[in-house]
């Protein structure tokens, strides 16, 4: 997988997944929109998601877990729904835009997510923190005041390994009471 020389690093910091492919032979170029941003890689189709953004885009908020869907430090934003990088391959892309933990940030301004999560300390190694952000982000955005059972039941697949699950409930309802304020 090789990057063309359009999409520098420095240009792709805020990149998204847009889908349009031109093969030439074992591995194509390929039009994906991450961040909303297009970008043309050269890569195969059954390359993970996971590794074109990190590897490619030098997007790399997005953390390599466990490989296997079952951690979720992967977990990025997929036409809006939370998906493991780690296990989606290119070709289930198409032409949905995909968003990361890097599109947040507005001008120096965190998200009210990310706000949250430092006020309630809900992180300690770090590792979990962009999975848990972007799947508190896609159920806020579908459930702007869940309740304490339905953020649990959002995040499960989300492992936290310094057992910091009391914080990142606060957390999202804290994101959720200052979302609400904001709209």
């Amino acid at each position: 997988m090789e990057i063309l020389p359009l999409c520098l690093p420095v240009v792709l910091r805020n990149l998204a997944l847009a889908g349009t492919v031109h093969s030439t032979g074992m591995a194509a170029q390929i039009t994906i929109q991450v961040n909303g941003e297009p970008c043309v890689i050269e890569a195969e189709a059954d390359s993970k998601l996971l590794e074109i953004l990190r590897d490619d885009l030098g997007l790399t908020g997005t953390k390599y877990g466990c490989g296997e869907s079952q951690c979720g430090s992967c977990t990025v934003l997929v036409d809006g729904h939370a998906t493991r990088a780690c296990i989606t391959p290119l070709s289930a892309i198409g032409t949905k835009p995909v968003q990361t933990i890097e599109s947040l940030d507005k001008g120096g301004k965190l998200h009210p997510v990310q706000e949250a999560f430092i006020e309630e300390g809900a992180m300690q190694c770090g590792f979990c923190t962009t999975g848990m952000i972007m799947t508190a982000l896609e159920l806020l955005s579908r459930n702007p005041n869940p309740s304490d059972n339905e953020i649990v039941s959002a995040m499960e697949g989300n492992i936290c390994r310094c057992c910091a699950y009391p914080q990142i409930l606060a957390a999202i309802k804290r994101a959720a009471q200052a979302m609400r304020r904001e709209s």
